[in-house]
């Protein structure tokens, strides 16, 4: 492939720039993946992808290269696997993405976390899920194990799509995020059999990302995470949208501003968080009325059969 030629359609800055065909996107990004792409000019295309913005078509693109080079995970029978991405962790406030994992393994629906973690200025969530005694795997099989037997697994992305990782791990050299960070969102290493739960940090993505998933097919959910985080805001709910394979479906409205925390906030690091979270778990703590909400949309996502009432509803 003639990098120059690519960097030249997309590196003319934000109004000058014209967008990749899906076809040119994908074979773009796999190059990319597969580490063939000079440092020099893969520098190039990540700043200049990061200046002007993916397009719908670029976005479809690269998502068909991830599939082709993502190890896939056993799904276990029953439900289908929540997929949580988690690769911000806390800044401000605990993360709650785990206490909704187990919420939804303790109903028997299998839940998948995989991420990636490289900020110095936030915490861990391997260091939270750790505390938590949440098992971590060691390969996509093992993961497809803990699956089955536990209902809950953690993966470090890197067992997944080493391209990826390696992708990801551009941040601290160029002090930017690039395409492979939102590509993160949308993995499904269990097509067919999976939830994924899709958080946008920025409101303006809502739209895209609306049609990317209407479009990518499957199921998922769409949201306002909290702090890059795949959880509902327990201080203000935020819009949840549900993608039931190509059909979109409001699942929750936005809760109106004024709304207040439910119960007081613990430190962000590993141990403090993890006991709130037990906390609210055992019902020690009251539970946020938008996680409940959560919870409650992620269960009809993994469990409504094809063409039952929820995917007719008006």
């Amino acid at each position: 492939m003639d990098y120059t030629k690519q960097i030249k359609e997309i590196g003319r800055g934000a109004k000058g720039a014209r967008a990749l065909s899906r076809d040119d996107a994908q074979a773009l990004f796999g190059d990319m993946l597969d580490g063939r792409v000079p440092p020099l000019q893969l520098g190039a295309i990540v700043l200049a992808m990061r200046i002007k913005s993916e397009s719908l078509d670029e976005l479809l693109g690269f998502k068909a290269a991830l599939d082709a080079r993502l190890t896939r995970v056993g799904a276990p029978s029953g439900p289908r696997t929540v997929v949580l991405p988690t690769y911000n962790g806390a800044r401000r406030r605990p993360n709650l993405m785990p206490l909704l994992a187990m919420m939804l393994a303790r109903e028997g629906v299998p839940v998948l976390i995989h991420g990636h973690f490289d900020f110095d200025s936030r915490a861990d969530p391997f260091a939270l899920l750790a505390a938590l005694d949440l098992p971590l795997a060691d390969s996509a099989a093992h993961a497809g194990e803990l699956l089955a037997h536990r209902r809950i697994a953690c993966i470090q992305v890197a067992k997944l799509s080493p391209g990826l990782d390696a992708l990801l791990s551009l941040r601290p050299q160029l002090g930017v995020r690039n395409s492979a960070h939102s590509m993160t969102k949308m993995i499904d290493p269990l097509p067919g059999r999976s939830v994924r739960v899709v958080p946008v940090t920025h409101p303006e993505y809502l739209d895209k990302m609306t049609q990317f998933l209407r479009l990518d097919g499957g199921r998922s959910m769409l949201l306002r995470g909290t702090e890059g985080e795949a959880y509902a805001n327990p201080a203000r709910r935020p819009s949840m949208t549900g993608f039931f394979d190509g059909e979109v479906r409001v699942l929750c409205d936005a809760q109106g501003a004024g709304a207040a925390p439910t119960q007081p906030e613990d430190g962000i690091e590993a141990e403090a968080n993890a006991r709130q979270v037990s906390d609210l778990l055992h019902g020690r703590l009251p539970l946020p009325e938008p996680l409940r909400a959560q919870f409650e949309a992620c269960l009809t996502l993994a469990t409504a059969p094809l063409g039952s009432e929820v995917l007719n509803a008006p």
